[in-house]
């Protein structure tokens, strides 16, 4: 099934981000973290609205549709939406100045990432791959 096929890129393509972010985080590349972190969770989450055939608007965050479509979802992971909606609200509001800083406040990205920003972005990159990856395992019944 080509939607099968999609997610499963997707989710790779979250895997590799997820690597580059911890890449990023020994180095002390905050913003990078941030960055990849976000990327990481948009990927994963249009992984699993592609796995039930919901078509996604071309947006980094999607969370909405994810709460919209709870239904459509085993239990198991409807009870973890909210908390996945809530990083991909997050992360996708940092996409930017991860990338750019507040150019208006005259910073750059590193004055405005630690080390703490960092770790929660990842960590929250992490949960959501993590479970994306078990809800695809358990609609393909393959691993990604």
């Amino acid at each position: 099934m080509r939607m099968e096929r999609l997610a499963a890129d997707y989710l790779r393509r979250a895997r590799s981000r997820i690597i580059d972010a911890e890449a990023a985080i020994r180095r002390g590349d905050y913003p990078e973290v941030v960055r990849y972190s976000q990327e990481a969770v948009e990927l994963s989450l249009k992984a699993c609205l592609r796995l039930v055939g919901i078509e996604y608007p071309k947006v980094h965050h999607v969370g909405d549709m994810l709460k919209l479509n709870r239904d459509r979802f085993p239990e198991w992971f409807r009870g973890l939406i909210d908390e996945m909606d809530k990083a991909s609200a997050e992360l996708a509001l940092k996409r930017a100045p991860s990338m750019y800083g507040l150019e208006l406040a005259g910073k750059g990205p590193g004055e405005l990432f630690d080390v703490e920003e960092a770790t929660k972005s990842l960590n929250q990159a992490k949960f959501v791959y993590e479970n994306s990856s078990k809800l695809f395992g358990e609609i393909t019944d393959t691993e990604v």
